[in-house]
């Protein structure tokens, strides 16, 4: 009984696959492999940017140089997550007020090169915010299922103001997913319906063709109603309409089972996750990565992210504000001088204008006077 009760406990026990923080300085480097696949990756540097919660707990892996690809990954334990929840989550800053370019991480399978991480190299899972404009602010949930790429169809909307933001997805293994930012339920739904992985249930029965005498007219001309005379002002709408007797509605393709359709219990299984890698491109950089974790537990990523982001953005909010209310006092001061050093200046040019003025009246006096000299000696 007590061996079966100690099973039981330690199999409720959360899984722990990854947690990142960047506690130990640059010893991330140790951790993280930057891609060699290209020659001009931007790259990344640990801060806590120019605003922050806490200057050694905000920490994260920045990005630093302008319109640029970026490509780093970190390696764990590869594990399959068949019967377990999975839960992935991190924090995100775009603390340059960002343009264009990624906030997501990708999830790969434990077989991935890291030197030679790409664009283009097989993924599970890509989640995160994505923003291009006004256009795109969203929250990308792309799933790879049998080597393709399936994009959700909802459209959750990111964030995109200055803050720390924190961005959670979890996978159920009754195919049922929620997507959570700032530790609050944006999106939830079946991978079935909400991501376009297996084929339709139904479709169109290709054998089904409208009958020829199928009527879809709601009203017709009444036969019984005569056109009236000619001289009429509504001959030209003379017909009465009345409802149709044989009308019998829109014909309605039916639908049969669909033979390529299998249904699949498993869609969110993956059997290989070994590495979280950032591989994006950003035209402004300054976003800060941070407190990466995988679990098995939803509640624990709720409880680390109300311990990491959740004791730190109140403070960050405040500091942020701090340094606004700085510059726009250092703003009205430099605006202050400049209207100060405009008023003298014109100051000085009045003053000028009156001596020159001044100056020339004294020579015009000076001219009209000898002038009456030379017309009184011209008199004598």
């Amino acid at each position: 009984m007590l061996f079966s009760v100690l099973i039981a406990l330690a199999s409720s026990e959360p899984s722990l696959y990854f947690k990142e923080q960047f506690e130990d300085g640059d010893a991330w480097n140790t951790r993280w492999v930057e891609s060699s696949h290209r020659s001009d990756y931007g790259e990344f540097v640990l801060t806590p940017g120019k605003f922050y919660g806490d200057p050694e707990k905000d920490k994260g892996l920045q990005t630093s140089q302008d319109a640029r690809f970026y490509s780093s990954s970190a390696r764990f334990e590869p594990f399959s997550n068949q019967g377990k929840t999975l839960v992935i989550q991190f924090t995100v800053k775009h603390e340059q007020n960002i343009d264009c370019g990624g906030g997501y991480i990708k999830l790969f399978p434990a077989d991935l090169d890291q030197a030679d991480m790409h664009g283009d190299s097989n993924y599970n899972i890509m989640f995160g915010p994505d923003i291009c404009g006004p256009g795109t602010k969203k929250v990308h949930v792309i799933i790879n299922y049998k080597g393709k790429n399936h994009l959700i169809s909802k459209d959750i909307r990111c964030k995109d103001d200055e803050y720390t933001h924190l961005y959670t997805l979890i996978l159920n293994p009754d195919n049922t997913y929620e997507v959570k930012i700032d530790n609050k339920k944006v999106e939830s739904g079946s991978l079935e319906e909400d991501w376009d992985i297996l084929p339709p249930k139904k479709v169109k029965d290709p054998e089904a063709v409208k009958p020829d005498d199928w009527d879809e007219r709601e009203r017709v001309e009444d036969p019984g109603d005569k056109k009236p005379e000619a001289s009429s002002q509504t001959l030209h709408n003379w017909a009465r309409k009345i409802d149709n007797p044989d009308y019998k509605g829109k014909w309605v393709h039916p639908e049969i089972d669909n033979p390529e359709y299998s249904a699949d219990s498993e869609i969110y299984r993956f059997d290989s996750i070994g590495v979280i890698g950032l591989d994006l491109w950003q035209v402004k950089s300054g976003t800060i990565f941070d407190n990466f974790l995988i679990t098995d537990d939803a509640t624990l990523a709720e409880e680390v992210g109300n311990e990491t982001w959740g004791q730190t953005k109140d403070p960050e909010k405040k500091m942020k504000v701090s340094q606004d209310e700085q510059e726009r006092k250092k703003l009205e001061a430099e605006e202050m001088g400049r209207k100060e050093q405009t008023k003298d200046k014109l100051e000085e040019e009045k003053e000028e204008e009156l001596e020159d003025r001044e100056e020339e009246e004294k020579e015009t006096g000076a001219e009209e006077e000898e002038e009456e000299t030379g017309s009184i000696k011209d008199e004598l």
